[in-house]
């Protein structure tokens, strides 16, 4: 259930994240769900590899290369999903950052704790 919960706040904030930025566009509410569960899955599988793989740079970055890595992922997945558009690789950048502060609010709003 709680999985549910955190699929269906994941996809609320990316149907909101257009209304934040004029450069991403998600079409439907359905779309949104669709995206936030094939961000889901890449930040599951994908992603870890990618850290793991560019760690020299993000050791010398101090971190700052894994908002890139995310930027990449989610420009990715707008690219795959129909219906969900990212305008380019800075505004799949900031649409991550904000993304991930939306679905975070979310999730302390709904499920009531802190997620840190």
């Amino acid at each position: 259930m709680r999985l549910l919960l955190v699929w269906l706040i994941n996809a609320a904030a990316l149907f909101a994240l257009p209304y934040l930025m004029s450069s991403i566009k998600v079409d439907s509410f359905v779309v949104a769900l669709i995206a936030a569960l094939v961000l889901g899955l890449v930040n599951t599988f994908i992603r870890p590899l990618l850290i793991l793989f560019t760690l020299p740079a993000t050791l010398l970055t101090l971190g700052l290369f894994i908002l890139v890595i995310n930027g990449l992922l989610f420009w990715f997945v707008g690219s795959f999903v129909d219906g969900f558009h990212v305008g380019g690789f800075w505004s799949a950048v900031g649409g991550a950052v904000l993304y991930s502060i939306l679905s975070w609010a979310l999730s302390v709003i709904f499920l009531g704790e802190n997620q840190t």
